[in-house]
């Protein structure tokens, strides 16, 4: 495998930790047909918690006895989906991977078809991050040890290479800003 030519560690800022972003709007739906919005913004900590947080929402419901809930938002989970019956489990499940992860995490999902095991999955075939999707294939080449005579390098065209190996599925290639691609072999 190759070592990607760039690395940029995340770094923390003074900001709210990404944790305290990953919260869920949970209405109640007996209020919600009565045509009046009651619901409550609830951090993604732990499904026992949300679940406290959505039994304190429903009691203070303008609705008497109001039993039945959905998630009507959400918001720091990188444009991940979710729909509005998850369970708090997948709430938390999501929440802790995007955390991890991040912006990539959430387009590694989005690539998987929302399938969480399987993005999990793929970052065990990360590869590593480079400027260029380019980058990648030159440093593989010369990582495998392949002799390229100097007059012959500038006719080589390694995004044509790299696309190659994206189209036959050898790879997968996230680009998350620029000079910034994210390349994983795939399985």
């Amino acid at each position: 495998m190759t070592e990607p030519l760039t690395h940029h560690p995340q770094t923390r800022s003074a900001a709210p930790t990404l944790r305290e972003k990953r919260r869920i709007y949970v209405a109640c739906l007996a209020a919600y047909n009565n045509g009046c919005l009651h619901g409550r913004w609830i951090d993604a900590t732990s499904p026992d918690e949300i679940m406290d947080s959505v039994r304190a929402m429903l009691a203070a419901s303008p609705i008497p006895d109001a039993e039945e809930w959905a998630i009507h938002d959400y918001e720091g989970f990188e444009g991940a989906n979710l729909s509005e019956y998850a369970s708090f489990e997948t709430v938390c499940d999501l929440a802790d991977f995007i955390e991890e992860h991040g912006e990539l995490g959430a387009k590694v999902l989005a690539h998987f078809g929302d399938d969480l095991t399987e993005a999990r999955a793929a970052f065990e075939e990360y590869a590593g991050e480079y400027l260029s999707a380019a980058d990648f294939a030159e440093q593989l080449h010369e990582d495998t040890g392949t002799e390229i005579p100097e007059s012959l390098r500038y006719y080589i065209d390694w995004q044509a290479l790299v696309r190659d190996m994206a189209l036959n599925g050898e790879i997968m290639v996230f680009q998350t800003g620029f000079d910034e691609v994210h390349i994983f072999w795939s399985r």
